[in-house]
């Protein structure tokens, strides 16, 4: 399990969709801890191109456009993230990285 993983979670607490996908937003080593849960961003099916949510497709293992949003983190049980999608990487990641800047009013590393 990584960071920037996309995993399908099946009935995610407080969603009313019976599966969604997620992206894993949380620092590495917090994903390797033995914590419970990891820190992911949902993925949805429209977005509106926020600074805050990132274009994904079927590149990242999608089967179709989709979007995460980066406004609305999760703690997901790890137990839960099994039905691995895909992942994010080089410029997406960057993306993924710069849109929870963003979401979370962090200062934007220059790249």
């Amino acid at each position: 399990m990584r960071r920037g993983e996309l995993y399908r979670v099946h009935q995610p607490p407080g969603d009313p969709k019976k599966y969604r996908s997620f992206a894993i937003a949380g620092r590495q080593s917090a994903v390797d801890s033995g914590f419970s849960t990891v820190i992911c961003a949902p993925v949805f099916t429209n977005g509106q191109g926020a600074s805050t949510q990132v274009s994904i497709g079927i590149d990242q293992g999608m089967k179709q456009d989709c979007w995460i949003w980066c406004d609305g983190l999760a703690s997901i049980p790890k137990s839960a993230l099994t039905q691995y999608v895909g992942s994010l990487a080089g410029s997406k990641l960057t993306e993924f990285n710069r849109a929870l800047a963003i979401a979370l009013d962090l200062p934007i590393e220059a790249q």
